[in-house]
């Protein structure tokens, strides 16, 4: 067992993948969590294609953060570990990521479409839009396309861990939602939130043309970005 990471961590980290398949978020191994151990500077992270219902803390794969090597573990980490790292390094607040697969949040990824405030399940957490990313290039997925595409995140939130800790999540274009959080199972929750709030946003626009309720319009990013912000589509900077 480690000694790099707390067994607190570990465990923490564990549960909160195992709960990703039980909130309904993944097919088959669909999704990982990780956690980040900031003062030792590494993170833990489920490890790549290992099925959720033999999952253990062993398995768990410890990695450095600033360069992404394997310190503790015996099998490979997450495909998805270097876009991890890229939220780790940009955002100082993020203490846990998730990233899943989960239906109807990536349906608005892959129609480039970002969710929608529309109500206040949606605005209880995040204060806007979930927003989409743009697509990553040609160049970009050729070459360290898991590191870039935690670049088109950072991007988009323009490197300000001030709007990272207010939306806590982002669908990356054609692909599907990263939320993050203080901590693993925060992040994990966020995560939970981003599926339900799509589900919902999904079926108010299949009714028809919607108007985002009074008091969702009267929220601060609103008399800042303008009342089309709610739909993603800010009329300032």
């Amino acid at each position: 067992m480690s000694t790099t990471v707390s067994k607190e961590l570990r465990r923490e980290v564990l549960e909160a993948n195992l709960r990703i398949p039980r909130a309904g978020l993944a097919t088959l191994t669909w999704g990982n969590v990780s956690g980040v151990d900031r003062q030792a500077g590494v993170f833990v992270i489920k490890p790549s294609g290992v099925a959720y219902d033999v999952l253990g803390e062993e398995d768990l794969v410890v990695v450095s953060l600033s360069d992404g090597s394997v310190v503790e573990g015996h099998l490979r980490p997450s495909t998805d570990t270097e876009t991890h790292r890229s939220l780790y390094l940009a955002f100082p607040s993020i203490g846990g990521v998730t990233h899943t697969h989960s239906t109807h949040a990536v349906a608005f990824a892959q129609a480039r479409r970002p969710i929608p405030v529309l109500g206040t399940t949606h605005a209880d957490t995040f204060n806007g839009p979930v927003p989409v990313t743009a697509p990553l290039t040609p160049e970009q997925c050729a070459t360290d396309y898991e590191y870039n595409t935690g670049q088109v995140i950072v991007d988009l939130l323009g490197r300000d861990d001030t709007r990272a800790r207010e939306v806590p999540g982002a669908l990356v274009a054609h692909h599907g939602p990263f939320t993050w959080g203080v901590d693993a199972t925060t992040s994990l929750e966020h995560a939970v939130i981003c599926e339900a709030v799509a589900e919902m946003a999904l079926h108010t626009i299949a009714l028809g043309p919607v108007e985002p309720p009074q008091h969702v319009l009267d929220r601060h990013f609103t008399r800042k970005h303008g009342p089309d912000a709610y739909y993603g589509n800010p009329t300032s900077a």
